[in-house]
């Protein structure tokens, strides 16, 4: 125990102390701008930051998220300290913890996660851009407007009327900004914002420029109780909700992005909504800015090299210490400076990225709405209104039904329905059913992940009207059996069906449910059909498998990238995928009757084995080699008995030399006597034989030695239809070859 607690101290020390530092440089100017951007004393900002830090990092469920005031609600603030007065404000922000609290205890924080990410981000931008319009006319030297229109119509009356040193410190932050990202990372790892701002104050101190300096008049020691707000409770309480679930929505997206920085323990997003809770309440109290989790100081601080919630926690406390003994020191810094920071921030919020991915699920839409909606009407009635868009899009989206159709060289018509089935699409599937051709025969594919009872009426009354006219309908359902519970009068309770037996591709033709129809009558019956399955069977694979595959294969036609060579016998039971739950491009295969290895310079030459073992390995690169053998082989049978069974088989005679190696390993270790269960021991003892073959290619030794390459012996047991690993050759030649299960092995 003393020796973990000591470790805990000493990746603390490693870790999160200097993460802590970093995140503490970051948080300060962030937390002034935030705060200016707000309305609020710039003290709040820092006291929000205090408590973020300590309070949400020790109660929070993410060990490495970072909470402080957060710039996405700086809209909310301002209209709420416009409205009701900042004491007030802090008294709605503590009411807002509370119901996060609440929210917290009750499990609910999941459903915060159902919000459509496009109205987050859209959000988000239209914040940035608010805040940067703002701003721009501080930097500018003049003031902000009420709304965003009234600072973009304002604004070339502002860039008119420049006030030289104001303008200057402004535009040097900025420049400090936008360049230090393309610095080196070394330099790179002293924050962009602190550097910024030193910048400024310095340069304004030296040169003696007239700019406005930053008030903090009201210490974070001087301290009144918020008082409760007065007006229509209705709008107060729909403030209070608002700044709940915003600042909520904001921990719990910020908490599941973070969770993908880092390699520790996931986040509780219960107990992060519930600590967030308790830091919005001790907030409140103290007179700061509601707090949420932020992804600038939360990236930083993974970035860093935190590893627990301790660098969120000391992150806190060096902003408190600060606050106390060196606040002095933010009076330095210009207020142009500030505003500066809050534009640059403002346009990074504008995040092309997040475009992208919406624009990749069709939701550009959802984000433009909530963005325009935001700047122009207020931050509840843009959300409001990228929330109904988004509702109506998934809704309409439940009227998407694709009907595809395909005829075949045969006559038969083949229809694929895909999308969700409700009564929306009924007038769209109707009108493609109705379109088919009477007696027309039909293969109905049925893609889909739901069908209500409208849905299955349109098309049962197709069917059977379709059929009564003299055409064939044959259902068949990719997925869950909804067509076919509803025909059986199953009620389809709860929404998902019952899940559906797994298509049985492996079975042998004869086996299957759907069996290729009779073939037609000709002289070679057996050649006819041989034809029929084939052909049924590649229909088969075209209308259910090769849609599936498609994607994959689609990527594999560029280049082939094996990680195991896969020599194997011609058995017609042996299905190398199927034995080792492999798919396509991972095995580079070759069979041969009896899986044997030709030894270097052996004869009869057979230079088809050797070319696969050398492209294999020198252009493929393959990681491993494996001979799989299986009981009751042919080719063994015939090498035991010493080329007897080969018959009037030439070719084969001459093949099956190529296992005289094997005989006499197994005369070797069985002595010359035959007894039950010889021939499998024999196809074991072959299997090991062509493990040695292959090291007489000197290519194929130097890779053994060398740790590259890995020789495997399987053995497929038909009749238990287990696979078995088998031991190389070992020196003691007494010893009988067994076999072991793969499960066996791997314990």
């Amino acid at each position: 125990m003393f020796r973990d607690t000591q470790s805990s101290w000493l990746s603390t020390l490693r870790h999160d102390v200097p993460a802590s530092l970093v995140v503490f440089l970051v948080a300060v100017p962030l937390s002034l701008g935030i705060a200016m951007a707000s309305g609020a004393p710039l003290a709040a900002g820092l006291i929000a930051a205090v408590v973020g830090g300590i309070v949400a990092g020790a109660l929070g469920g993410s060990a490495v998220q970072v909470s402080g005031p957060a710039a996405g609600l700086s809209l909310v603030v301002v209209d709420l300290v416009h409205t009701y007065g900042w004491r007030a404000t802090c008294m709605i922000t503590l009411m807002a913890g509370a119901v996060q609290l609440l929210l917290g205890v009750f499990k609910a924080a999941r459903a915060a996660l159902a919000v459509s990410p496009a109205v987050i981000h859209g959000m988000l931008a239209s914040v940035g851009v608010i805040i940067a319009l703002s701003q721009l006319h501080i930097v500018l030297g003049g003031s902000p407007q009420r709304s965003a229109v009234a600072n973009i119509i304002e604004l070339p009356g502002q860039i008119a009327d420049l006030h030289g040193h104001k303008v200057a410190i402004g535009l040097l932050t900025i420049t400090v900004l936008a360049l230090w990202t393309r610095l080196p990372k070394r330099v790179k790892a002293i924050p962009a914002p602190l550097v910024a701002l030193l910048a400024a104050a310095v340069t304004a101190g030296v040169f003696d420029w007239e700019v406005t300096r930053v008030d903090l008049s009201d210490s974070v020691t001087e301290w009144a109780f918020p008082v409760l707000p007065s007006g229509d409770w209705h709008l107060i309480v729909a403030g209070v909700m608002l700044v709940a679930l915003l600042a909520g929505a904001e921990s719990l997206l910020c908490s599941v992005a973070v969770d993908g920085m880092h390699g520790g323990r996931r986040a509780d997003l219960d107990q992060e909504l519930t600590g967030q809770g308790v830091a919005n309440m001790v907030t409140g109290a103290l007179g700061g800015l509601p707090v949420a989790g932020v992804i600038v100081r939360s990236t930083a601080n993974v970035q860093a090299g935190a590893r627990t919630r301790c660098s969120t926690i000391l992150h806190g406390v060096w902003v408190l210490a600060f606050a106390l003994g060196f606040g002095w020191l933010i009076k330095l810094i210009p207020l142009e400076a500030l505003a500066a920071l809050l534009v640059f921030i403002g346009v990074q919020m504008v995040n092309l990225g997040h475009v992208r991915k919406v624009h990749g699920h069709g939701e550009v839409p959802v984000y433009v709405v909530t963005m325009v909606a935001v700047i122009l009407l207020g931050l509840a009635e843009g959300v409001l209104a990228g929330l109904a868009l988004a509702a109506l899009l998934a809704l309409r989206r439940l009227t998407w039904v694709t009907v595809l159709k395909q005829e075949d060289r045969e006559g038969r018509l083949h229809v694929t329905i895909s999308g969700s089935l409700t009564f929306l699409g009924v007038p769209k599937l109707t009108h493609e059913l109705r379109a088919i051709p009477a007696g027309t025969p039909v293969d109905l594919d049925l893609n889909i992940d739901f069908m209500d009872n409208a849905a299955f009426e349109a098309i049962h009354s197709w069917r059977l009207d379709h059929e009564r006219i003299g055409g064939t309908v044959d259902i068949d359902e990719l997925h869950d059996e909804w067509y076919a519970l509803a025909a059986s009068g199953a009620r389809l309770f709860p929404v998902k069906s019952p899940p559906k037996a797994p298509d049985r591709w492996w079975l042998p033709w004869a086996h299957r449910g759907r069996r290729p129809s009779s073939p037609t009558t000709t002289q070679d019956g057996a050649t006819a059909r041989a034809e029929c399955q084939l052909t049924v069977g590649a229909r088969e694979y075209h209308r259910r498998t090769a849609p599936l595959v498609r994607p994959i294969f689609t990527e594999l036609a560029r280049k082939q990238q094996p990680t195991h060579l896969f020599i194997t016998c011609a058995d017609s039971r042996i299905m190398p995928s199927l034995i080792t739950a492999s798919g396509p491009g991972d095995l580079f295969t070759v069979r041969n009757i009896g899986n044997l290895v030709p030894r270097r310079g052996a004869e009869p030459n057979d230079d088809s084995v050797v070319a696969a073992i050398e492209y294999a390995t020198q252009v493929l690169g393959v990681h491993t080699i494996t001979v799989c053998g299986h009981s009751g082989c042919g080719a063994m049978a015939g090498v035991l008995s010493g080329g007897v069974q080969a018959g009037s088989l030439p070719g084969l005679r001459r093949w099956l030399r190529h296992g005289n190696h094997s005989l006499a390993t197994f005369i070797e270790t069985e002595g010359d006597r035959l007894h039950t269960g010889a021939l499998d021991v024999l196809c074991r003892v072959n299997v090991q034989q062509q493990l040695e073959n292959l090291r007489t290619y000197r290519k194929v030794d130097e890779q053994v030695r060398a740790g590259k390459l890995e020789l495997v012996g399987l053995f497929f047991d038909i009749g238990s239809a287990r696979v078995h690993m088998v031991p190389p050759l070992r020196p003691a030649p007494a010893i009988r070859p067994t076999a072991r299960p793969l499960a066996a092995a791997e314990e």
